[in-house]
């Protein structure tokens, strides 16, 4: 007999010893035609996955590659051939590299203080445990769904005539458009490099101190290094979400400070001016283009070359941690609740004096009738379309995140699937002002006539919330040992009985957060909005930019109080997802349910013993597979993989070997499937590309 070797995967033992017993068992009741288990795709999962494909990509082409190919063909194309003189035109002139050049620098000096803060704040919610973490790391991420109206009345509220920071003279200067971007984006670093911290296996830091290496330098030449492809990730989608701040930059900048997609807001709507617009979008893709792809390498890297844990150990507040505290603390009060708490101060006053009557002007048109509907109206407006994307959003996310996260193994359909994620990704690197005038050009004339339409909101507003919903719910569903659906694939599960117990607890756990994203995003979003909205039928942030633009007390202190109506609406959304994430984050299944969890409970159950790997009776996986098998049956277990010839082309039964060779036998077969074998523990599962991570 043949020990099996270590490199064979405990998944093939499983499988050879599992078909060994069903020809047995088929032999003794006199049948010869047992079929091999595990179920072969049919022709109704090819469709299902078929669907999950051409859905979300029909969704792409019609609401957004459509409109943007439109737009930017009218001004590249104006008479139907192809004329690239726009490109020297536009680029010659002088206000178009001072926008460049403001877009640029802002991007740049909003990226690196949000890394030089978000580190300090990364370490403590996510390394560290003291009471309030969960509360705190819910204020940390509210920001980054807030609507950029909404922070960018706040902030002038900051710094404008009556405000506290009025002295410093910081109204319309870069100053104050940078701490906005630093305000909305300072969630995403620290949970970014957080997540990723919170998972690094702490062993190689303790040797490190263990030999000598002061707190300092063991964080400098082993954790640094690790953290790296995150920080990377990090500060590539905060570069982006930057360079296309829109409703930041066009409340706080004034006429003095732009960015690329404030100026193309400007040539659509002022000057209408489609080959200028159609130029810059080109410039804008391209810049957002090497963020994204900067981003996804780094994403790689994380995922091919770094032994994660699925949660390390935190540890108390320590001596040491104190700066970092001081760091995460004052940005905190300073940087994220002071301009928040001004907005609901100048929100009870007016002309000097304290009241109510902001808010309770809400249900009027405002001061000489500034508006068609009332503020209340336009905030129902906005939660029924809010309600109407997000769930457009999430059943796209969805779809694509299934395909996404599986791991092919041609190297063909591994680029595809990662062409499939790449293009679900261009949303955020388009700006939203070319997809809102995309879609009045392409989607005023059948067969697609929208424009008159109450769902031509709900549908831009999704093309903008998509890309988030795949990012939050892929990082779940990749985190996914495939092994898994393997093994209850083999226990008989069907196609939709491996999503429902392997993926489904995955994504409910992570479909709350990515609902959350989808209905705050679609709250707030203004880009797109501010082209499509119908006066009759405004959503709340075009009503609070229509009132700070319109003259009299009564209409800023009615902008103030809208303002905070829609930012409590998108805190109360982002932190009730928090506190549904945590509640069934790790080690809280039961909240999940307990079948939902067979099919691991079974693959670590095999990986506890080998000889457990031929000896399970009943039923795994909640699949319907169920194994019959007796004591008998190990050594038939363990010379599956080399079984000895017998007469007519059988298997010759062979003795049960010593209880040494059993248990050495099983032993590498669970090793195998990356339970107690250190050498297959170390080495990893294998990924699409043959690598190992």
């Amino acid at each position: 007999m043949t020990v099996p070797r270590e490199e064979t995967p405990g998944a093939d033992v499983a499988a050879r010893a599992d078909a060994e017993a069903s020809r047995s068992a088929g032999a003794a009741a006199g049948r010869t035609d047992v079929a091999p288990s595990g179920p072969r795709p049919g022709w109704g999962e090819r469709a299902g996955w078929t669907l999950a494909v051409a859905g979300p990509l029909a969704f792409l082409t019609v609401f957004f590659a459509w409109p943007v190919v439109t737009l930017v063909g009218r001004g590249l194309a104006p008479d139907g051939a192809l004329d690239l003189s726009g490109f020297g035109e536009v680029l010659a002139r002088e206000r178009t590299w001072r926008i460049l050049t403001q877009t640029l620098t802002q991007a740049t000096l909003g990226t690196a203080v949000c890394v030089a803060l978000g580190m300090p704040g990364a370490l403590v919610l996510y390394r560290r445990s003291f009471p309030g973490r969960d509360l705190l790391r819910g204020v940390v991420t509210v920001p980054f769904v807030l609507p950029s109206v909404v922070v960018g009345v706040a902030f002038h509220a900051l710094v404008t005539r009556g405000g506290p920071l009025e002295a410093l003279g910081l109204d319309g200067t870069l100053t104050a458009v940078v701490a906005a971007l630093a305000f909305f984006n300072y969630g995403l670093v620290v949970r970014t490099v957080g997540t990723m911290w919170s998972r690094l296996d702490p062993r190689a830091v303790e040797a490190a101190r263990a030999l000598g290496a002061s707190p300092m330098r063991a964080f400098a030449t082993v954790t640094l290094p690790a953290l790296a492809p995150a920080i990377a990730s990090a500060a590539s989608l905060t570069f982006l979400f930057c360079a296309t701040a829109y409703g930041v930059v066009l409340v706080l900048g004034g006429v003095g400070i732009g960015t690329i997609e404030t100026e193309i807001y400007r040539l659509t709507t002022q000057y209408l001016d489609l080959r200028g617009a159609a130029v810059l979008s080109v410039v804008q893709l391209g810049v957002i283009a090497l963020a994204l792809w900067v981003a996804e390498r780094a994403r790689a890297a994380t995922q091919t070359r770094l032994r994660l844990r699925t949660e390390a150990p935190t540890s108390r507040l320590r001596a040491a941690d104190a700066p970092a505290l001081a760091v995460t603390a004052v940005t905190v009060v300073g940087l994220l609740v002071a301009p928040m708490a001004v907005l609901v101060m100048r929100s009870l006053q007016r002309d000097g004096a304290w009241t109510l009557a902001n808010y309770t002007d809400l249900g009027t048109t405002g001061g000489r009738s500034a508006l068609l509907v009332t503020v209340w109206e336009a905030a129902a407006n906005s939660v029924s379309v809010a309600v109407a994307a997000a769930a457009i959003a999430l059943t796209l996310g969805v779809a694509v995140c299934l395909v996404v996260s599986r791991r092919p193994r041609s190297r063909a359909l591994a680029r595809v699937i990662t062409g499939l994620d790449a293009a679900f990704m261009l949303p955020l690197g388009v700006s939203a002002v070319t997809v809102g005038f995309g879609f009045l050009i392409t989607l005023a004339r059948p067969p697609l006539a929208l424009t008159r339409s109450w769902w031509i909101l709900p549908l831009a507003q999704a093309v903008v919330a998509v890309p988030l919903v795949v990012r939050t719910l892929l990082p779940a569903l990749r985190a996914i040992d495939p092994r898994q659906r393997e093994a209850a694939a083999a226990l008989g599960a069907g196609p939709g009985r491996v999503l429902l117990t392997v993926d489904g607890p995955q994504l409910l756990r992570a479909g709350g957060l990515a609902a959350g994203f989808a209905l705050a995003t679609s709250l707030g979003e203004f880009g797109a909005t501010s082209f499509l909205a119908r006066p009759q039928e405004p959503t709340l942030p075009v009503v609070v930019y229509r009132l700070i633009g319109s003259p009299g007390s009564q209409n800023q202190g009615m902008a103030l109080a809208g303002g905070v109506v829609l930012a409590v609406g998108s805190a109360a959304v982002m932190l009730g997802c928090e506190w549904l994430q945590t509640r069934l984050g790790p080690g809280r299944r039961r909240h999940v349910g307990a079948r939902s969890s067979r099919s691991a409970d079974f693959l670590s159950a095999a990986n506890l013993d080998g000889r457990r790997l031929a000896g399970v009776k009943g039923t795994a996986g909640g699949c319907g597979g169920r194994i019959e098998t007796r004591r008998e049956r190990r050594a038939d277990a363990v010379s599956a993989s080399d079984p000895a010839p017998g007469p007519a082309g059988t298997s010759k039964r062979l003795p049960a070997p010593d209880r040494g060779v059993s248990l050495r036998a099983g032993g590498q077969a669970a090793g195998a499937t990356g339970g107690s074998n250190e050498a297959a523990r170390v080495r990893g599962p294998r990924t699409d590309g043959g690598e190992r991570p």
